[in-house]
């Protein structure tokens, strides 16, 4: 038994006449007639009571055609949605961000996908540092990763979403919130909060740069591993941070962000894996570049 030999049972039995059953089927009438008697005997059952004029389904017949149909409907969608996935229109896709790229970048990500890609579903992680997202990305523990720049990875492609300065994050009730021209020299007596050194943060560096710059090393008084915490020890009066300039985006009771002129710079990126091919992963890049959520960086790998 193929498959043919189903989709020539349906038609006829729609068709009710081998004519014009073949005629719908573009074959001639002749091997129609043979395939269908072959399947029978196969079967070892009549599927149709046979007169000059008309062919009806016998009982046997009305439960194959019906099965037939099913299985056949069954395939078509296997076939569709292969085709789909092929296509990056369907499927699991899997992101890690960063801390602050959560609160300024996933809103509109999100809402693009569930827009322009309905047949997608989303894993999210969030808090993950470039370092732990490199890693996930050459295991195949995630398909794209929001991480900050640089990236040493010569399997990883890379687009720059943003260069983002760091603003300064203040307890609300800080003697520095009400100055509008607060400088970094500000900050030599003041307590950081930052993310842990240990933890290879690209924003942490920069913080030390920045108060360098200015003609100090920070006064690290908390470490922590996730932007949340630091933002949650920042708004329980535990010290004052520099962040990137997304983070505004969370929103926290309790912190109030302050520009400060002359703080250093840091890159948010898009990274994926540039030597696995993923429909998916290439139909989330198209899309972001369509809505400006990319920067035009022709230096680096695009997917393939």
């Amino acid at each position: 038994m193929e498959l043919r030999h189903l989709r020539y049972v349906v038609a006829v039995a729609e068709q009710r006449h081998f004519g014009r059953a073949a005629r719908s089927l573009h074959i001639s009438q002749p091997p129609l007639s043979q395939a269908v008697r072959q399947l029978e005997d196969e079967l070892q059952v009549e599927l149709f009571e046979r007169t000059t004029r008309t062919v009806a389904l016998t009982p046997a017949g009305e439960v194959f055609v019906a099965d037939a149909r099913r299985t056949l409907a069954a395939l078509d969608d296997t076939v569709e949605r292969t085709r789909r996935i092929a296509r990056g229109q369907v499927g699991v896709l899997r992101i890690a961000l960063t801390g602050s790229a959560t609160y300024g970048y996933l809103p509109r990500m999100a809402a693009l996908v569930k827009a322009r890609m309905p047949g997608v579903g989303l894993q999210i992680q969030t808090d993950r540092l470039t370092p732990q997202q490199v890693h996930d990305l050459d295991a195949g523990r995630i398909d794209v990763g929001v991480l900050r720049l640089p990236v040493r990875d010569d399997r990883l492609a890379t687009r720059l979403i943003a260069r983002e300065p760091l603003v300064l994050a203040l307890p609300s009730g800080h003697r520095l919130v009400d100055d509008p021209e607060v400088t970094v020299d500000a900050l030599v007596e003041e307590s950081f909060v930052v993310l842990a050194p240990s933890a290879r943060s690209v924003v942490t560096d920069a913080v030390v740069r920045t108060c360098l710059d200015a003609g100090f090393y920070p006064t690290i008084e908390h470490e922590v591993t996730e932007m949340s915490a630091l933002l949650s020890l920042v708004a329980g009066g535990l010290g004052i941070a520099l962040v990137p300039a997304s983070t505004r985006a969370s929103g926290l009771e309790g912190v109030t962000f302050a520009d400060l002129p002359g703080t250093a710079t840091v890159d948010l990126a898009l990274a994926w894996r540039a030597d696995q091919p993923n429909p998916l992963v290439e139909a989330f890049v198209q899309t972001l570049e369509e809505h400006d959520l990319l920067q035009a960086d022709p230096d680096r790998k695009a997917p393939r």
